[in-house]
């Protein structure tokens, strides 16, 4: 599994291309701007994109997923408890800056459990809900992509509609941070880092292990 990590759009959120180059098949995770330069990386190594995956549906997460699925065809994915936000701007918080973000309805509803392959790449959905309801990270070999759920020395903010602290402490301690310590750590902003990093210094976590 190859990566490319692109921060992107107003807020610099982390968008990440996966991709298997003996299969020229790819998958983006969390489009949430710079449609042209997400493509570009993608067409630049002759990869087919197959996938447009959301770890959730705010805004800066999903600002280019209309334009790239326009261009490309790709198929859009996203929780079901997260679904809503794609097509509402109140959900999704645009609307709040004084911007109408309004992408396609998904065309794949996941579920905890659910998996997705990328040529011979296969993500695992893991539902951590915290952030908003319909948070997920999406698991691949020793590296889970965590969306806005878990940070290099923080975690995601609760205070939205659909956030809940206990929520997504729960999900770290049971659907995280139970992944072996060398595990990366992908998060939706910031650095990567990995469980056993996390386990050991982050202050959010502390009488969670």
């Amino acid at each position: 599994m190859e990566i490319i990590t692109m921060p992107v759009g107003l807020q610099s959120a982390n968008s990440y291309i996966i991709y298997d180059q003996a299969k020229g098949n790819a998958a983006v995770i969390d489009p949430g701007g710079n449609g042209e330069d997400i493509l570009n990386g993608i067409t630049s190594r002759n990869l087919e994109l197959k996938y447009i995956l959301l770890t959730h549906g705010h805004f800066d997460h999903i600002d280019a997923v209309g334009w790239l699925k326009d261009k490309t065809g790709a198929k859009v994915a996203i929780h079901k408890d997260d679904a809503s936000c794609l097509v509402d701007s109140s959900i999704n918080l645009s609307h709040s800056l004084g911007r109408e973000s309004v992408q396609p309805q998904a065309d794949l509803l996941l579920n905890h459990g659910d998996t997705i392959r990328i040529g011979d790449i296969e993500l695992i959905v893991i539902h951590t809900p915290g952030h908003s309801l319909g948070s997920i990270s999406l698991l691949a070999d020793n590296a889970v992509f965590t969306g806005d759920t878990l940070f290099r020395g923080s975690i995601g903010r609760t205070d939205f509609l659909g956030g809940s602290m206990g929520q997504i402490l729960n999900s770290i301690k049971n659907k995280l941070l139970v992944l072996d310590d060398n595990t990366i750590v992908y998060p939706g902003h910031g650095p990567k880092t990995t469980i056993g990093y996390e386990k050991a210094t982050n202050p959010f976590l502390e009488g969670l292990i």
